[in-house]
């Protein structure tokens, strides 16, 4: 895939090529979930949920997110009303009556994380394909203004997010699209 580069201060907008297939939501979705299935691998013991279920425990139980991404990314967007992983690391006993769900893009370090986490004896679930399957999934996101549709990824590896967001990078020069 190429990708057509937007420069908007020091942001920038990854949007297709002209001529570039276009994946469907569907497409992205299957591509995001085997993305994980491969990130998994580096943390085999890790408790999952899928985007669907979390978004069925946030009607029924005390549910709280954990985003593991870098400031920068929070400021793109976060899922509803998620807590920062230094916010829940300064306290985790303030959770514990709660299903903890750690996240990021894809679901890696979120991974990462939630293992770390298990090995300190906190039960942490990492969502599986992180805010990109969680979008894929028809999740909403938010930034300090209320819901957006925008979304944070890395490059073209990660370009998953569904039709009508606007994906966001930042820090890419250097790399070629």
């Amino acid at each position: 895939m190429v990708a057509v580069i937007l420069v908007l201060g020091d942001l920038l907008i990854l949007q297709p090529a002209l001529g570039e297939p276009v994946l469907s939501d569907q497409q992205k979705k299957e591509l995001v979930y085997k993305m994980y299935a491969d990130y998994k691998k580096d943390f085999p013991t890790v408790k999952d949920i899928s985007p669907r279920k979390t978004m069925e425990l946030m009607n029924n139980i005390a549910v709280v997110l954990v985003d593991t991404r870098k400031p920068a990314e929070m400021e793109v967007s976060m899922l509803p009303n998620s807590v920062t992983k230094k916010k829940f690391m300064h306290n985790p006993n303030l959770y514990k009556e709660k299903t903890v769900v750690v996240y990021c893009t894809a679901g890696y370090r979120s991974g990462v994380f939630a293992r770390q986490m298990a090995e300190k004896g906190i039960t942490t679930f990492n969502l599986q394909g992180g805010i990109l399957a969680w979008t894929l999934e028809g999740g909403k996101m938010y930034d300090a203004n209320g819901e957006t549709n925008r979304i944070h990824v890395f490059g073209k590896k990660w370009n998953y997010a569904p039709d009508g967001y606007e994906v966001v990078v930042f820090g890419l020069f250097g790399m070629i699209f």
